[in-house]
């Protein structure tokens, strides 16, 4: 009782490289994308919701570049490919 956790003494048990700041960073992007969906203070079919989504998966796809996990990596690139289909629709709509 009282000792320290086994993976505290560990070496890398904190470590926080710019990529994972990267992947934090769009993590929060996604997030907040969808919170102002759900607000109304956004609207799917606005460029700003792709543009934020297709950001926050990019910034993902960088950590994922030098951490990989193979199930992140397919969520994000298909989340990434929908966000440009919808800038491409929006412009289209143009």
């Amino acid at each position: 009782m009282g000792s320290r956790p086994e993976w505290a003494d560990r070496e890398d048990a904190v470590r926080f490289a710019w990529y994972d700041l990267f992947g934090s960073i769009g993590v929060g992007l996604i997030v907040l994308t969808y919170i102002l969906l759900q607000i109304e203070r956004i609207r799917s079919d606005q460029l700003s919701y792709s543009i934020l989504n297709a950001a926050g998966a990019s910034l993902i796809l960088v950590s994922l570049y030098f951490d990989f996990n193979f199930p992140s990596l397919v969520v994000e690139v298909f989340w990434l490919l929908i966000s440009l289909f919808g800038i491409g629709k929006y412009w289209l709509r143009k």
